[in-house]
């Protein structure tokens, strides 16, 4: 565009120039020529004006000047090529067609998500051994991102940058910064991140494994779940899961399980074992599993797989074949403080051992048959003892239950002997109030009598008492017999009855025998 200009104005004024020189007026010849002037300069200042749009970025190449150092391609000192600083968004003048060049860029913008890996086409020769120019401090990294100041102040190294761009959006020279986009980091839940840096001081003392932040190699803290801005690059991240697992050895292995346990005994019994072992890489132990295994994946398992499988067949050739059925929780405990400790050696903490079923039918049929018969056996005598105890039991409780009905029966013969007691106490009371009773009525029947014998004759007295009892008794005194004697009472006291009394006599007797019998 600054080249069609230039060639515009040229040629205006050469066409202005050209008819100037067809004017008779020396004066109008003079102004022409002027104007052509004008017309060319004002041109040429247009050409040297260039704009940068506002996400765009312009670099200057000079066309005329010295020749840049052996081994440079970016000008800080106005030399020949392309400079170091950058052109801004706006109008920049001055740039002279020819002189200059300015080729315009888009601005490199890292979306989330994202980080800018750099590469600098210019500067100090990175030092013998290192393969990544160290990262700059926070406070001085837009400090790097001036070309201009990391190729003259800043002293920057050549090739890859440790430092990245974060989200954003920048502009810089895309004459020295080559940027490569790649996916941030991410560290999720129930993982840490194991950094291996490329970058850093070199350790030397000894034969380290693990080294702190900043150093070159294993860093001994990991790095917690998060989004994690670096140059993946530089820094290697191993990422390690902190969840528990289960790593299974059975028979009828399915995926991702392990085939089960063969182990041999003391007495040569060999037979399969089903195991279940819970482990887990805590967060602080994952830079170790990564230094000893690599990963927490194929190399972790084919570790744990040795020790495990080591662990369980060496234990199972100092007991029995029995036994070892026998005492499955005590085979678990053992096994758990053997793993325990070999797998601390690399970082891995196991929780967890847990023995399912031991051998089968046809490696320890014959020998679980015979203890099976050995254990109903003792069961069966184990019952028997029970029903004998029971019998016992209920021979004890059947002797208490007739003693305390012994008690029973005689505390109520004691009672009953206490009631008798008191009964014929109370009888013998009444018997004697009776008597007392009869006897005063006796005798004031006798007063009465006497005092009625005095004044009728006792004959005559009893005849009245005998009727008194025939008409209390409802006594029938009509008699079936008449017997007269030969001789009558006389009314006499003292005589003989009379020959009614004797009969009223025999029929108030023949009446109280026919009630008898009734």
């Amino acid at each position: 565009m600054t080249m069609i200009l230039l060639i515009v104005g040229f040629v205006a004024a050469g066409v202005i120039v050209a008819g100037a020189f067809r004017l008779q007026h020396a004066a109008l010849r003079g102004g022409a020529l002027f104007l052509a002037l004008v017309v060319f300069l004002t041109f040429f200042a247009f050409s040297s004006i260039r704009y940068v749009g506002e996400d765009a970025v312009g670099v200057v190449i000079r066309n005329f000047g010295s020749d840049l150092p052996q081994g440079s391609i970016i000008a800080t000192r106005g030399e020949k090529g392309p400079q170091a600083s950058v052109l801004g968004p706006g109008w920049h003048f001055w740039l002279w067609p020819g002189i200059f060049d300015v080729e315009t860029s888009p601005i490199v913008e890292i979306a989330n998500g994202e980080v800018g890996l750099i590469t600098a086409s210019d500067g100090q020769a990175l030092p013998e051994g290192v393969a990544f120019a160290e990262e700059w401090s926070a406070d001085r990294f837009r400090d790097m991102l001036d070309a201009e100041y990391f190729l003259t102040t800043g002293k920057g190294f050549k090739g890859p940058q440790a430092a990245v761009l974060r989200p954003g959006k920048y502009r810089i020279n895309p004459k020295l910064y080559r940027v490569e986009k790649v996916a941030v980091t991410n560290i999720e839940k129930a993982t840490v991140g194991v950094i291996k840096s490329n970058v850093g001081d070199k350790v030397t003392e000894g034969d380290r494994t693990l080294v702190r932040e900043g150093q070159r190699g294993i860093w001994n803290v990991p790095l917690m779940p998060d989004k994690v801005y670096l140059n993946t690059k530089a820094y290697e991240v191993t990422v390690i899961s902190t969840r528990e697992r289960i790593l299974r050895y059975t028979k009828g292995h399915a995926a991702g399980e392990e085939t089960e346990i063969m182990v041999r005994t003391s007495d040569g019994f060999t037979f399969p074992v089903d195991v279940r072992i819970k482990y887990s890489v805590l967060p602080e132990d994952a830079p170790l599993v990564v230094s000893k295994v690599g990963d927490d994946q194929e190399g972790l398992r084919d570790v744990l797989n040795s020790a495990v499988r080591a662990i369980f067949r060496n234990n199972a050739e100092g007991v029995k074949a029995l036994d070892y059925v026998q005492q499955r929780s005590h085979q678990e405990q053992q096994s758990l403080a053997m793993l325990k400790e070999e797998m601390r050696k690399i970082g891995v903490t196991v929780s967890q051992v847990a023995i399912g079923d031991v051998g089968d039918e046809q490696s320890l049929g014959t020998l679980l048959k015979t203890q099976m018969d050995r254990e109903i056996a003792l069961q069966e005598q184990e019952t028997y003892r029970e029903q004998q105890r029971a019998a016992e039991q209920k021979k004890e409780l059947t002797r208490t239950e007739q003693e305390a009905e012994e008690e029973r029966r005689l505390a109520t013969a004691s009672y009953e002997v206490q009631i008798a007691e008191q009964e014929k106490e109370r009888k013998i009371i009444e018997a004697n109030a009776e008597a007392e009773a009869i006897k005063i009525k006796a005798a004031a029947q006798a007063d009465a009598f006497r005092l009625v014998a005095e004044q009728i004759g006792q004959g005559n007295a009893a005849l009245v008492e005998l009727l008194k009892i025939v008409g209390e008794s409802g006594i029938n005194i009509t008699p079936r017999v008449m017997v007269i004697g030969g001789n009558g009472g006389n009314g006499v006291s003292g005589a003989a009855p009379s020959a009614e009394t004797t009969a009223l006599i025999g029929t108030m007797l023949d009446s109280m025998i026919d009630k008898e019998k009734d």
